[in-house]
């Protein structure tokens, strides 16, 4: 199992950020709201994601930094499960995750709700292709 998330499995194309905002697929699962959407990347890995944590609800720096670092680290650990099934059916996905309330979790709860997430995604892309 690779557990690192490099440079990349960063999503860094505006145009495809436009393209999520504009027809995307949102999935909300508390703490995240995940805007996600089937793309072909070149030469990139299954999946490419962007963390968010939004101004108006974390005032400082430092605290949307915290949040998106606890986050990037709780997706980390868990993206095995989405990249293996990604893999398998031979798909990629663009996915711009924000962190959606005003609390912080510790870091165990916060990969619960990964896992959570994924699960959903998961079965939300195999809705699509059914």
């Amino acid at each position: 199992m690779n557990y690192k998330l490099g440079k990349n499995y960063k999503l860094c194309s505006k145009s495809i950020i436009d393209d999520l905002f504009y027809d995307g697929v949102t999935i909300k699962s508390y703490p995240f709201k995940a805007i996600f959407k089937e793309v072909n990347l070149l030469n990139a890995p299954s999946f490419q994601v962007v963390f968010s944590a939004p101004k108006k609800t974390f005032k400082k720096a430092v605290q949307r930094n915290h949040i998106k670092r606890k986050s990037k680290e709780a997706f980390r650990l868990n993206k095995n499960t989405l990249e293996s099934y990604l893999k398998q059916k031979n798909k990629q996905i663009a996915l711009f995750l924000v962190y959606s309330t005003p609390e912080e979790f510790d870091h165990s709860i916060l990969e619960k709700k990964t896992i959570k997430l994924f699960n959903k995604i998961i079965n939300k892309l195999e809705e699509t292709n059914a």
